[in-house]
């Protein structure tokens, strides 16, 4: 079986600075990529100041910190992944920069090294068809933040062969995970369900059934949701919660997964969560406050 011991993460945001911490903390070689230097710069300071916190609170000790920093390598060009044994792409969920990015990854990586993506939502058996080692593609598809959430869903194409899918399994319980293997279909298991739930949320308050801080409220206290439905929006990213109800809605043709008006309109304004301070919510003062 493929022993992975090196790994390169092409995207150094807030996915894949995450699976590069948590792949460096476990005794992997990580090469991280991104377009520009100064993401990658920014994406490893990220994940020092992160194992920096982990440190001050116990949960791993200075040696273990100082080990994990010294496997974080800036791959300051494609080529820097040449040697990897695995190659993750945690790209933005959208399914023409990923076959771009395969484009260019695929003709520098050694013939048997393994690619897998980090996609929420899109056919692996798609984005595998468009490399030149199907066989060795899959999903690996962390949740959000990687350091923190415990699953990881490992999915299937048509194509990936069992020494593969073995070979990821090693790879995500060395980090001590757990896995959970979801077939290919749109937005696997976790998203197939969460984000109909946050869409339905935002229908609620698109028709005016409650307010944002009633409806996160209700699903807080009412369901025992440790965040409610629109803030977990908000800190997922409302592109990435359009951009998979809209792979829902095209890969299973059924009207219930049509993206709510509102959803787009907030996209289409560039109010996209906490990433740009507001969303559902406005993050711009002290504490957040409803923009509805």
């Amino acid at each position: 079986m493929t022993e992975i011991k090196s790994v390169g993460v092409i995207g150094a945001g807030q996915m894949g600075s995450g699976i590069a911490h948590v792949s460096a903390l476990s005794g992997y070689d990580v090469y991280l990529y991104d377009v520009s230097e100064d993401r990658i710069e920014e994406g490893l300071a990220t994940i020092t100041g992160n194992l920096g916190r982990q440190m001050s609170k116990g949960q791993i000790t200075e040696a273990e910190r100082d080990a994990a920093v010294a496997r974080l390598h800036a791959a300051n060009g494609m080529e820097a992944l040449a040697d990897v044994d695995l190659a993750i792409e945690a790209a933005t969920e959208d399914e023409t920069v990923k076959r771009k990015i395969f484009a260019a990854l695929c003709p520098v990586l050694k013939p048997e090294a393994m690619i897998a993506s980090n996609t929420s939502s899109i056919s692996i058996t798609r984005l595998a068809a468009t490399t030149d080692r199907p066989e060795r593609f899959m999903g690996i598809h962390f949740m959000n933040p990687v350091p923190i959430m415990k699953l990881v869903e490992l999915v299937r194409g048509i194509a990936t062969e069992d020494e593969t899918f073995e070979a990821a399994k090693v790879y995500v319980q060395r980090m001590g995970k757990t896995i959970t293997v979801a077939e290919d279909f749109p937005a696997f298991i976790v998203n197939r369900i969460l984000l109909p739930m946050i869409n339905e949320a935002i229908y609620t308050l698109y028709e005016g059934v409650g307010s944002v801080e009633g409806i996160d409220t209700a699903l807080k206290l009412g369901a025992n949701h440790p965040m409610g439905p629109l803030q977990l929006a908000d800190f997922i990213g409302l592109d990435t919660c359009l951009s998979i109800m809209q792979v829902l809605y095209e890969g299973l043709a059924d009207s219930k997964y049509r993206p709510c008006p509102l959803l787009v309109k907030y996209v289409e304004a560039g109010w996209l969560g906490r990433k740009t301070n507001r969303g559902f919510y406005d993050y711009r003062g002290d504490e957040p406050v409803p923009t509805r």
